[in-house]
């Protein structure tokens, strides 16, 4: 909730974890999903931060997010390889011990027959001591949770179902509404009025977004966001005025 209406705002934010990121070798799927979501229900993400597999940079990252904000996610990391250090790095930046938990142990099981529960696929069950564990219901392999740090896998379709099964556990705000207006101008023709709209409106958020339609003309999305329906409603409706006057001075 905003603080206007006298409630905290609930925020997050994400740490997306891994050298195959950074290195362009893996496009990344999960920070326009989780934002996404998180949104529809009132959460806002603030922040999102890309780190390589190195500990000190994940415990730093992880440590300066879940002090600022109510959730942190992180995705990735957390496979049966050398580089999966996640967990591990959690650990460390909340001064836990970590070991093969039970839980997670017997959930791999559900997935691995015994006889192939190697030492590499062992290191999915371990988990930082105090943590609550976050089911996966694709290949079994859990996430988990500790203090307001979510850990999640970085295999989309794992991720997805990992922030399904945490979602309904979360603190929840007002979900972010928001209004389309079409201008058919050029962002620069409308930048001048419509910093004057949203200065009068601070309560919103208004977004401009160019784009060339398919005869090549360019045109301008205006997203009016807020959280009161009769606010985006208003102000929108300013917005169209601004734009509908632009307009007729361009001759469109």
């Amino acid at each position: 909730m905003s603080e206007a209406d006298g409630a905290q705002m609930v925020s997050a934010g994400l740490v997306v974890i891994g050298d195959e990121v950074l290195s362009g070798r893996t496009k990344d799927k999960n920070i326009g999903h989780i934002a996404e979501r998180l949104t529809e229900i009132g959460i806002d993400l603030r922040e999102v931060r890309i780190v390589p597999d190195v500990e000190e940079d994940i415990v730093a990252a992880v440590n300066a997010l879940r002090h600022r904000f109510t959730y942190v996610f992180t995705t990735g990391g957390i496979g049966p390889t050398h580089d999966d250090i996640t967990a591990d790095s959690i650990a460390k930046a909340f001064g836990v011990s970590i070991d093969i938990d039970p839980r997670a142990r017997a959930m791999l099981l559900e997935y691995i027959a015994e006889k192939d529960l190697n030492d590499a696929r062992l290191r999915m069950a371990r988990i930082p001591a105090g943590a609550s564990l976050v089911v996966n219901a694709v290949s079994k392999a859990p996430g988990f949770r500790i203090g307001n740090v979510i850990v999640m896998a970085g295999v989309p379709r794992i991720m997805q179902a990992m922030l399904e099964a945490v979602l309904p556990e979360l603190d929840k705000g007002r979900p972010m509404l928001s209004q389309t207006v079409l201008a058919d101008a050029k962002e620069g023709d409308i930048a001048a009025p419509l910093a004057e709209i949203a200065k009068r409106h601070p309560d919103t958020i208004i977004g401009s977004y160019p784009f060339r339609d398919e005869d090549g003309r360019f045109k301008t999305h205006l997203v009016v966001r807020a959280r009161e329906q009769a606010l985006v409603g208003a102000v929108a409706d300013e917005v169209r005025e601004m734009v509908q006057g632009v307009q007729k001075l361009l001759g469109s």
